[in-house]
């Protein structure tokens, strides 16, 4: 993307960055001794520009709406907002930044608890417990402490997939959040922002670690009481949505995916898509056509017999990045096995939904799935 600074230079000679630490990145003055914090309530922020002594960011908080903000000796003045305050403290769900055990090591995500101060939490006979850095890996899931009214799990595999998600405040993990659900939001091994080795870990291996980052998150939080662990969905869109179509032709783990404009077959996907990410598989996947067996291997729709669960998947009718036929032939292989899956394509949209009544139509549609399949009664 264009115009994202790092940094910026003071008209004093100071030096103004975001170092990314701990999956956080907010603005820090460069000394002698490290950073110092400028704006401590900022969990992340980009595009940093300065004039003189006072530097322009755009941050992110936890629990509002994300910010252009200006910052100079004076203090810290909101310059405009990306939108009106839209909750109250009581109903945001503030990420707890939670880790757990991987094929390839220690794995980084963002849990968010269902939130809503109008609904009781259930009683619990034993007390919740936060995640540890080794947790069991059962084989199967299971609804820890045999606990039913445990909270459904909803996992995000965020896009990229090289990109990684932040704890900034975000309505579209609150919409879930409000109505009853958890949420974890998974910096798989390959994600950016938490150090070159854990980058390089996805070299090779997409479709591979990431979908086994995903799962082992999925049972850590179930085995620790968070979650119930027969109600666990997965969610992605574009390589999220191939992570999701991998997680549910590899494994039996999750009994619900959304799949968003995500990546069925990825030989199609390596000779028909933009120029921009023409060769950007031949380091994740392997060269094409050399690696064209383990493109193969790795295509969830040469996989939907291993497919045991209902599907919704949402596309847009003239997304250039992943065909709709893509979605249409994933569609029609989990139908003929007899599957529960609904596709929905949206015309006038591309890669990844623009239009305000895409994205309420998209959410709706994802909650009465969700709904229909976990046997959860919603309000009119």
């Amino acid at each position: 993307m264009f115009g994202r600074r790092p940094y910026a230079l003071t008209g004093a000679g100071d030096v103004v960055l975001r170092p990314r630490i701990d999956g956080r990145s907010a603005p820090m003055t460069l000394t002698d001794h490290g950073y110092r914090a400028l704006a401590p309530n900022v969990i992340d922020c980009d595009s940093l520009d300065a004039s003189g002594d006072t530097v322009a960011a755009l941050v992110q908080f936890p629990d509002a709406p994300d910010a252009i903000i200006e910052l100079s000796p004076d203090g810290v003045r909101t310059v405009d907002t990306a939108a009106p305050r839209s909750l109250d403290a009581a109903w945001v769900s503030v990420a707890e930044p939670v880790t757990w055990e991987g094929p390839a090591g220690e794995v980084h995500g963002w849990f968010y608890p269902p939130t809503n101060p109008s609904v009781a939490p259930p009683l619990v006979a034993e007390p919740m417990v936060e995640l540890v850095e080794t947790p069991p890996a059962p084989s199967t899931p299971t609804s820890s402490n045999d606990h039913p009214d445990l909270p459904p799990l909803i996992v995000i595999s965020h896009g990229g997939p090289t990109a990684f998600s932040t704890a900034g405040f975000s309505l579209a993990v609150q919409f879930w959040t409000t109505r009853g659900f958890a949420v974890l939001d998974v910096n798989y091994s390959g994600s950016s922002g938490c150090g070159r080795a854990y980058r390089d870990r996805l070299r090779g291996e997409w479709g591979v670690l990431d979908v086994a980052d995903c799962v082992a998150g999925a049972h850590a939080l179930a085995e620790h009481g968070r979650v119930d662990g027969h109600r666990l969905a997965i969610r992605g869109g574009s390589a999220g949505g191939y992570t999701t179509l991998r997680a549910l032709t590899t494994s039996d783990v999750f009994a619900a995916g959304c799949s968003r404009y995500g990546i069925g077959d990825l030989a199609a996907l390596a000779s028909d898509t933009h120029k921009f990410e023409a060769r950007y598989l031949d380091g994740l996947v392997g060269p094409w056509p050399e690696a064209a067996d383990v493109y193969a291997d790795r295509s969830p729709i040469n996989h939907v017999d291993a497919l045991n669960c209902p599907m919704l998947i949402l596309q847009g009718a003239e997304d250039a990045v992943v065909p709709p036929n893509q979605a249409e032939a994933m569609a029609s292989a989990i139908a003929a096995k007899g599957l529960d899956v609904e596709l929905i394509v949206f015309e006038g949209e591309g890669h990844g939904f623009r239009r305000a009544e895409t994205i309420q139509a998209a959410l709706e549609a994802e909650l009465a799935f969700y709904a229909r399949t976990f046997g959860i009664t919603l309000p009119g």
